[in-house]
């Protein structure tokens, strides 16, 4: 089944509006590379839209929400939901936008900090499914918070100004490669490895009260001190990230893709939240939910598989005068829901890996994966034929390009999303995203005209 190119398709006024929302996304991912950064620019943006955070509507004793109500609730600086009550009731189900705000990435260790001849080290953790050669001889950045003794929370960014330094880590020159380009891909660069460079200057024993032998390290903890106020046991109530450093970029000398850090699966959160905040007087209830820790299983206390959402959904429907558990679970069970989530696209270099008449292409529109998984369909979803239906009228009659596809050929490996999760509730879902090169690589790529179709997407769907 053919599909068009969308470029083809464009008129000026499609352009303009394609390339803002490509220019606001590329800002958007190229200053927000952690979840905690993201959950708090959507925390922002949604006070600007009007929607009230549910914490101090459930502590007040105000009138009941009402169709038009717009609320947010965020958990842990990690994860945020949005909900518009719509006219009809909310226990008939509401229609839900949900992608993940993580991305794969180096976690530092609690212990991180040590020298080895004179050389600083910051000890890592990778995050996430990630080719580990991947993240070596590349510049990269330190973002996360320190949370303190007294309660205090001490943002760290360092990496993205022009003026700021870059961390790195190294590899083995060329030259002396023999035996380790003999290795396996997994195996050529190993996981405590991924040690962050971070200095090589030792400070002057003059300067400390005490004998110190790690004197480049001790140099490290006083600047660590004199700009942060931080001390080496602070390390252990820390949630600091390394990623690629410097912002996204346009790609191609056409400019109509983008190359940067963390398409998966913020080109999926970015247009769903635009689509949330900028649709208005909605039919059913609508939400967007951003969720954290997709990328290594969604546990946790912030990830899909934790009660935050269904907690939420309770408290919202008691701001609507509704109780009770059973309404709850026939909310849950009558919603539908897009699992926002990239899929891979077609990549003629690695075409082996792929099955031509199932895949996503670049400038094809919205990729709906009917099912993820690996192997027999393992861990998937696998959504229904009737709401594949409904789906297809929806996008049909707003002219919105879509592709369906499966992830790669059968028994070539595979992935899962959240889809799984939110169907153990009995709601509708399939995966609907943005089809993705070299994804999970520090550097991802999108095309600008799938993004593009993909917000017009969840827009159409929020309408529905």
């Amino acid at each position: 089944m053919k599909r068009d190119n969308c470029w083809t398709g464009y008129g000026d006024q499609d352009l303009e509006a394609l390339e803002k929302l490509a220019s606001g996304y590329r800002t958007f991912i190229s200053e927000n590379k952690t979840e905690r950064e993201c959950a708090a620019f959507f925390k922002a943006q949604a006070e600007l839209s009007g929607y009230r955070n549910i914490e101090e509507l459930i502590d007040g004793k105000g009138e009941p929400l009402k169709a038009g109500d717009k609320v947010y609730a965020l958990y842990m600086g990690k994860t945020i939901a949005l909900f518009q009550i719509g006219k009809r009731p909310v226990t008939e189900g509401m229609n839900i936008l949900c992608a993940h705000i993580d991305s794969p990435r180096l976690d530092l260790k609690q212990n991180p900090l040590y020298e080895n001849t004179e050389l600083a080290y910051l000890d890592t953790h990778y995050y996430g499914g990630v080719k580990k050669y991947h993240w070596v001889a590349l510049p990269l950045a330190l973002h996360g918070v320190v949370a303190m003794k007294d309660g205090s929370v001490v943002p760290i960014n360092i990496g993205e100004d022009p003026a700021d330094p870059v961390l790195y880590i190294t590899d083995l020159l060329i030259h002396l490669s023999a035996r380790q380009l003999q290795k396996k891909a997994a195996e050529v660069i190993e996981g405590e490895k991924l040690d962050v460079l971070v200095g090589s200057r030792p400070l002057k024993e003059t300067d400390l009260e005490e004998k110190e032998k790690d004197l480049v390290k001790a140099n490290i903890l006083l600047l660590l001190q004199e700009k942060y106020g931080l001390e080496e046991e602070d390390f252990l109530s820390a949630e600091l990230e390394v990623v690629p450093a410097g912002p996204a970029r346009d790609c191609g000398l056409d400019r109509s893709m983008i190359a940067g850090y963390g398409h998966d699966d913020r080109v999926c959160a970015y247009p769903s939240f635009l689509a949330m905040v900028g649709t208005d007087d909605v039919d059913r209830t609508s939400c967007c939910l951003l969720v954290d820790k997709e990328e290594i299983g969604s546990v946790g206390a912030t990830g899909m598989q934790s009660m935050f959402f269904e907690n939420t959904v309770a408290e919202l429907l008691a701001l609507c005068g509704i109780e009770g558990n059973l309404a709850v679970r026939r909310t849950l069970a009558r919603s539908r829901m897009l699992s926002s989530d990239v899929s891979a696209a077609y990549d003629p270099a690695y075409s082996e890996a792929f099955e031509k008449k199932n895949t996503a292409y670049f400038g094809k529109g919205l990729v709906l994966n009917k099912y993820t998984g690996a192997r027999g369909k393992s861990g998937s979803n696998d959504a229904n034929a009737e709401y594949l239906a409904f789906l297809r009228r929806i996008f049909d009659e707003n002219k919105v390009a879509f592709q369906t596809a499966e992830l790669g050929k059968v028994d070539y490996g595979g992935g899962g999303t959240i889809a799984y999760i939110a169907a153990l509730y009995g709601m509708e879902v399939v995966d609907s995203g943005v089809a993705v090169l070299s994804m999970h690589a520090p550097w991802e790529v999108i095309s600008k005209a799938d993004l593009y179709e993909a917000m017009k997407g969840y827009v159409a769907f929020l309408g529905s």
